[in-house]
């Protein structure tokens, strides 16, 4: 299917790696060109050179989202680079920990830096862009919203917002044709699910429980599922669609985990 996506110019927080590379991969063969925000020179110059090398295009900028004035400089750099925005893809963040009794203030709000504010952040500098093209909008969020994990009290308050702030901008850009969209992410294999993996006991073990409760398959959802989602969102296929938070997660949020089993 075309999605009628070539030559639009996308930006992607955090898509050098993980969830966010798969994104700027399926984007760039849907003849996109991605933009990839990402604090790693390395890591952003990887990507980009494995999309060339593909046939596709894609370009990046260097920025700590964490900074606020940092998050306006990439913007305004790919403005000036490209002269147009065409659409968005929060996704940058991490869950990391801080939870309520072990947690504290500078950590709570650190946290909150890192998983949402940089969106609100992005959003609002790239609007005036996104109102010209009448650009779409994507949230990367986490099922911790919803289920909760424990100990993680800043992640799963900032996918919380990150769902509000789906819907609240899917309202107040009702009237310039910008869609807002969310995709929920619960079980995907990226290298930081690796790497909290391998700092469990028995990590293969619990690695295999984890997949045993999955639903659809028993298997864990790949960053490519996501990507496919994402990049539908951000198409004029998806001409009527906005405000919608999408679970792609093999059932996992919402079907009895019970079945995977049955």
């Amino acid at each position: 299917m075309n999605l009628g996506l070539k030559d639009k110019v996308i930006v992607v927080s955090g898509g050098a790696k993980g969830i966010g590379e798969g994104i700027v991969k399926v984007l760039a063969a849907e003849g996109a060109i991605p933009v990839i925000i990402g604090r790693s020179e390395a890591d952003n110059n990887n990507t980009v050179k494995e999309v060339e090398a593909a046939g596709g295009r894609a370009f990046h900028v260097v920025a700590e989202l964490t900074e606020p004035a940092a998050c306006e400089a990439a913007i305004r750099s790919i403005i000036e680079k490209f002269g147009c925005i065409d659409g968005l893809v929060n996704n940058a963040g991490v869950n990391d920990g801080v939870g309520l009794e072990n947690g504290n203030y500078e950590n709570f709000i650190a946290s909150l830096h890192k998983n949402l504010v940089h969106y609100y952040l992005l959003a609002h500098h790239a609007l005036p862009e996104l109102k010209k093209s009448k650009g779409a909008i994507v949230n990367i969020t986490s099922k911790t919203a919803d289920t909760g994990q424990g100990n993680t009290s800043a992640y799963a308050a900032s996918n919380g917002g990150r769902n509000a702030l789906t819907r609240e901008w899917a309202i107040e850009l009702l009237k310039y044709g910008i869609r807002v969209n969310a995709v929920v992410v619960a079980e995907c294999f990226t290298p930081l699910y690796e790497k909290w993996i391998q700092t469990l006991p028995n990590p293969a073990e619990k690695l295999k429980d984890i997949e045993s409760k999955i639903p659809l398959e028993n298997r864990m959802t790949t960053a490519e599922e996501i990507a496919n989602a994402v990049v539908f969102l951000l198409s004029p296929r998806s001409s009527h669609t906005t405000g919608q938070l999408v679970y792609v997660d093999g059932g996992y949020v919402h079907l009895d985990r019970a079945l995977a089993n049955a």
